[in-house]
């Protein structure tokens, strides 16, 4: 298969910083859009991955799956994109599209696994998938997005991720008007949990360990804002929520947490905490409770979000930077010294 040689900035090895590097992109095939990238958001998946802490990366790796960018080729048979539309690519490049949760429209499930936008087995090259650290990407157009044309493209490339894994269970749990919402944790996840909770209609109730936040919570749309560590405040709340959204990645009592539901309430969560959660039996037995987790959305779901974004005028909060900035902001990333989330402006590896 015909490729081209395109700059790109990964690392070698889980210690090595990152650093550019050239990769090979394949030439469109009949139903492929070739994207120029233009932004890129930077996930905490990334540095996970760039520094092997999930212990399954493949060398060289290229991370970002959070593209915005322009189209600049389609193949003979592509009929969704043309040249000059701006486009998303998010977590998946493609799936088996076979198994039932492929015919489902839940592509993220898919049984045999998805291919992830980077280091998944790429059927085309042999090698693995390289990300959106890169100058362009080629995706079948099947899994390309359409961003709507109100929002800036740089401040929307963050809902290719932390949008859609926000989202997609505030949507499967009903959340909606007349419903009380947590939102656990006020990062790059909570923070877009907020704003979309807000916007579907919920009282939305924002959790932190940090009194500094309050202000900022009660900005990105929060009714009212708790701070986790004060018993008092807590217990305020006990049986109350009909629905807590957690998207924290650190060690935390679940417990604690599970005690704000009303009977039948559900937690779900989004965050990735590297230990087992202990949840007590009582947590869950006494209310009929659910701890449920779930993860990013589909491709029709992740347009079906980035519509309602469109509609509600929703973008992440972003610190943008240059592509050679980043060992700076993964630094900064593992600190939690990000509101909220970083984008790297991708003209700057042009330079």
């Amino acid at each position: 298969m015909n490729t081209t040689a395109v700059k790109a900035y990964g690392t070698e090895a889980a210690e090595a910083q990152l650093d550019q590097l050239d990769i090979n992109r394949r030439e469109v095939t009949p139903h492929d859009v070739e994207i120029d990238i233009l932004y890129c958001g930077v996930c905490h998946s990334d540095l996970h991955t760039a520094r092997n802490e999930w212990h399954f990366t493949v060398y060289p790796c290229v991370p970002g799956h959070e593209i915005v960018g322009k189209v600049v080729k389609v193949g003979d048979h592509v009929s969704k994109f043309k040249v000059g539309d701006v486009v998303g690519v998010g977590c998946m490049v493609d799936s088996c599209r076979e198994c039932e949760y492929c015919k489902e429209d839940q592509e993220q499930y898919c049984e045999k696994g998805n291919i992830q936008t980077y280091n998944s087995p790429d059927k085309f090259l042999g090698t693995q998938t390289f990300g959106g650290y890169s100058e362009k990407i080629v995706v079948d157009e099947n899994f390309v997005l359409r961003i709507p044309d109100n929002l800036d493209p740089a401040a929307t490339a963050p809902l290719l991720c932390a949008g859609i894994t926000t989202y997609s269970p505030l949507r499967h749990w009903n959340v909606g008007p007349g419903k009380k919402v947590g939102i656990v944790g006020i990062g790059g996840l909570g923070h877009m949990g907020i704003k979309i909770a807000k916007a579907m209609g919920a009282h939305v109730v924002a959790f932190t360990t940090s009194e500094s936040k309050f202000n900022e919570a009660k900005r990105l749309g929060a009714d009212e804002v708790v701070l986790s560590k004060d018993e008092k405040q807590m217990e305020a709340y006990r049986g109350k929520l009909h629905f807590i959204l957690d998207a924290v990645s650190a060690q935390h009592d679940i417990n604690a947490y599970l005690s704000l539901l009303r009977v039948d309430g559900s937690l779900a969560l989004v965050g990735a905490p590297e230990h087992p959660l202990p949840v007590a039996a009582f947590s869950v037995i006494m209310g009929r409770k659910s701890f449920a987790g779930s993860m990013i959305g589909g491709i029709a779901e992740t347009q079906e979000m980035l519509d309602f974004c469109g509609e509600h005028n929703i973008t992440a909060d972003i610190e943008m930077i240059d592509i050679q900035e980043i060992n700076t902001a993964y630094d900064r990333l593992v600190k939690g010294d990000v509101k909220y989330r970083f984008v790297i402006d991708m003209a700057s590896l042009k330079a």
